[in-house]
């Protein structure tokens, strides 16, 4: 039963059982080295961010090429939630796997953009810090609360009127399913999945039930997943090795060998359809004033690096139904207005 409805801050109670798994730790470290390259990216000026300082303090420089990485991922799966909520009007959720320190929630609410319901899962561990830092400044719970709704927390979950992030394990689905119901989630609301090196990390099995649930839960909605491909290369094969040396095995990489495996890892799974694209294509997409912006930050020491990086990282975009089979990456010359420019 809830408590009721005062108009503040809240505890609720938690009953989240999580078992950890031998790479856990390791997958959960990622979430702070990539916080830490958006939060470099965005001090040099490549995209605006008013929030990711509040969670992420280290000032370290990374090199110009993890700069432009970052820019282009984060301005890919902008470029598609932006064209999700034009095509939607608003009318819809957005569900973000794996969330980490993401920001996208609060930068939403500084745009013309609004959604119905906006739900950040990741584990436990993750969402305790994020909701402690949520709930110590006040800047960030002004964008969650409002007059007439509560903000509801407990050490690991908090729940505002429009705003839900929950502690759970993605392999469990019963969990999942449980933690969505919490979140008042509606299946026949059209809903965009966000998913940024996720999956890679999910046993492969496991992320097949994840996939065939959410088809046969949700009546209408778009997945946007941002990963790794062409893993079978000699390039892919140094990326590994630094990975399993962190401790990170990628439990998924078999669906990252190729464009086709990432998109068929969708069908397989009961999605309508999917496609997917190298970060050469994607940045490639962005107009070419937003690119010159970004080139004359810094100067690219070895431009063949980033080329190489950029192929081995890919966007893909899977949907349930008709209506947005149409989502792709390409762009107008149009700046976004989701304060990435």
């Amino acid at each position: 039963m809830e408590p009721p409805s005062t108009g503040g801050v809240t505890a609720a109670g938690n009953n989240t059982t999580h078992k950890f798994h031998p790479c856990d730790e390791a997958v959960i470290a990622t979430n702070d080295d990539a916080s830490d390259c958006k939060r470099c990216a965005v001090r040099m000026g490549y995209w605006k961010d008013d929030y990711i300082g509040y969670f992420v303090r280290n000032q370290e420089r990374k090199a110009p090429e993890i700069n432009r990485g970052y820019f282009a991922r984060v301005k890919g799966v902008e470029m598609c939630v932006e064209k999700f909520l034009k095509k939607t009007s608003g009318n819809c959720q957005i569900i973000n796997l794996g969330c980490g320190f993401d920001t996208l929630y609060f930068r939403l609410r500084d745009t013309a953009h609004q959604v119905k319901n906006f739900i950040e899962l990741d584990f436990p561990t993750v969402t305790a810090r994020k909701c402690y830092t949520i709930k110590r400044n006040k800047a960030l719970l002004a964008k969650i609360h409002d007059e007439d709704g509560e903000v509801r927390l407990s050490p690991t979950d908090l729940h505002g009127p429009s705003y839900h992030l929950m502690g759970v394990d993605l392999r469990n689905l019963d969990e999942v399913d449980n933690k969505l119901q919490q979140a008042e989630v509606d299946y026949t609301l059209p809903t965009i999945f966000l998913a940024e090196c996720v999956l890679v990390y999910i046993e492969a099995q496991n992320c097949r039930n994840l996939l065939k649930w959410i088809a046969q839960k949700f009546q209408a909605a778009v997945f946007v997943n941002y990963e790794q491909v062409n893993m079978n290369d000699r390039f892919g094969d140094v990326m590994l090795n630094n990975l399993r040396s962190r401790g990170c095995s990628l439990a998924g990489v078999e669906s990252c060998l190729s464009l086709e495996t990432q998109t068929n890892r969708f069908k397989d799974c009961g999605w309508s359809g999917a496609r997917a694209w190298d970060m050469v294509q994607v940045y490639e997409s962005i107009s070419s004033a937003e690119r010159q912006r970004i080139e004359r930050l810094e100067m690219l020491d070895e431009g063949e690096l980033l080329l190489q990086l950029f192929q081995h990282y890919c966007l893909v975009v899977a949907w349930l139904g008709v209506a947005f089979q149409d989502l792709d990456i390409t762009v107008e010359e149009l700046m976004s207005s989701l304060n990435i420019d």
